[in-house]
């Protein structure tokens, strides 16, 4: 009966159910990444409970320790003078096998469901992030066994972002992308958030349920992602999104002059539901050099290698050294390191829309690099001088740090994966942001590494190591940026033009 609706009540109706489908996707893909991080930060935190300093406690009555045994309270076998070594070997373990893991799973994320395969990799997550917790429960104490853990949780872990980055690009256009996505991408700041807060309510009792809370949860969403994710904004015969037009436009609902919205809203309907009800040929996904060859992702994926790095580095090392340097309880340098991800989700918004408004992915991620690291610099000599201080440099550091991160594995990520030189194949998303985000993952192993083998030396050492990777990211987005500069001067002379006539 949809022809006997005037045009513009039609395109009403239907802009708002197009618009509530919308809604949905973003807020489920959402709460999904929000449990994978949220399942990522108890070991962050629990850190300083696996090793801390027993002199300051008091011994329980049925102790069965010597009386000149100092390490008592911390659970074997990181009561050992190498314990960060050690806790750097189980961040690493999940870290190493999750950067492996990415460059497969974009590619699996193109050939199967994404529902399932979504569905599937959260339920063995919240499995093997519990058997972490229950480590404690068994009274398990050897290091095996958490490594383990932490190897097949972070296989399990690359189904999630390389398949709600392809199922959110489905659904969204490139207009105001930068932004949109720079509001959902605040789900990472928010699951660490959510996980510090859970950890640190056990953390200091029976730290297992810091782990099994977060994996029960992740489990439970995983599966209300399989009776709920809507793939394809065609499978509920809705609007497809445009990935490309001119400048300014709203690549979501774009307006031909010559055409009413009706028409040309009918049209793209039309033409998507009967390519999908008929026998339209389906592109072949893309190869992963095909995918390496498209403009930008190799520049923009060395970024993230450094840019990533840094922001985990702050992710699994942060509540120990304020800690150590602050000395804080482990509750409380948990709860104050969440500050670091509230400002990762301001300057994820402000990168979103920075890089909307002035249409300069590259210049703003730049931008942003450059002040972190002068910012990261006075966080370490002046951020523990006071409660206000901390906090403030927690926020600005985070901001500075997680914006451009943020930015590239996001509406970077969905650019790239539906670029003009792919003509329209949508195959691509999935493997783009999983070779983008692959690259990045091999800084995240390296950062924490790194960060357990400098640490003995001095934080200090950490902050240097971590400056330089800073500059690093800066230098490999030059080329791209000298681009966006020699885009915006090529406008401006067009705009002058046009006023002069």
């Amino acid at each position: 009966m949809r022809s006997s609706l005037a045009p513009g009540v039609w395109f009403f109706r239907s802009f708002s159910r197009d618009s509530w489908f919308r809604g949905f996707i973003l807020l489920l893909t959402f709460l999904i990444y929000t449990c994978y991080h949220m399942s990522r930060k108890p070991i962050s935190v629990v850190k300083s409970r696996l090793h801390q300093n027993c002199s300051e406690l008091i011994r329980p009555n049925n102790d069965t320790y010597s009386l000149n045994d100092t390490t008592w309270c911390s659970w074997a076998p990181f009561d050992k003078d190498d314990y960060k070594e050690l806790l750097g070997a189980v961040d690493n373990a999940f870290l190493v096998a999750y950067a492996i893991g990415m460059f497969i799973s974009g590619m699996f994320g193109e050939r199967l469901p994404l529902r399932y395969y979504l569905s599937a990799g959260m339920l063995l997550s919240g499995l093997f992030t519990s058997l972490f917790g229950l480590g404690y429960f068994w009274n398990i104490h050897m290091l095996w066994y958490f490594v383990l853990m932490q190897i097949c949780n972070g296989l399990v872990q690359t189904t999630g972002w390389p398949s709600v980055v392809a199922c959110v690009g489905n659904w969204f256009g490139k207009g105001k992308r930068g932004l949109i996505m720079g509001v959902w991408n605040s789900h990472t700041s928010v699951g660490n958030i959510l996980g510090s807060l859970i950890a640190g309510v056990w953390v200091n009792d029976d730290w297992g349920l810091s782990f099994i809370v977060p994996g029960i949860v992740t489990a439970a969403v995983g599966v209300l992602t399989f009776l709920f994710l809507i793939e394809y904004p065609e499978d509920v015969d809705c609007t497809p999104p445009q990935h490309h037009g001119g400048p300014g436009e709203d690549q979501d609902n774009p307006e031909d002059p010559g055409k009413s919205p009706y028409s040309n809203r009918e049209s793209s309907l039309e033409s998507a539901t009967r390519c999908s009800r008929e026998s339209c040929e389906e592109p072949a996904a893309i190869s992963f050099l095909g995918a390496l060859r498209i403009p930008g992702v190799i520049e923009f994926s060395l970024c993230l290698l450094f840019a990533k790095l840094v922001s985990y580095t702050f992710l699994y090392w942060l509540p120990l050294y304020i800690f150590n340097v602050a000395h804080f309880s482990a509750k409380e340098a948990g709860d104050l390191s969440t500050l670091f991800d509230v400002g990762g989700i301001i300057g994820g918004i402000m990168a979103g829309l920075i890089s909307d408004h002035t249409n300069g992915r590259a210049t703003t991620c730049c931008i942003m690099l450059i002040l972190a690291a002068p910012m990261m610099f006075l966080y370490n000599y002046i951020g523990q001088n006071g409660v206000t201080s901390s906090i403030v440099m927690l926020i600005v550091c985070g901001a500075l740090v997680n914006g451009p991160y943020a930015l590239i594995t996001t509406a970077v990520s969905a650019d790239l994966g539906t670029h003009k030189s792919l003509q329209g194949n949508a195959k691509a998303l999935s493997t783009v942001t999983a070779i983008i985000d692959g690259t990045g993952s091999i800084g995240a192993a390296l950062g924490p590494l790194l960060a357990g083998l400098i640490s003995p030396t001095g934080w200090n050492n950490v902050f240097y190591m971590l400056i330089s990777a800073d500059i690093l990211a800066c230098l490999f987005l030059c080329r791209l940026v000298y681009k966006e500069i020699l885009a915006w001067k090529s406008s401006l002379t067009r705009d002058r033009g046009y006023k002069e006539i």
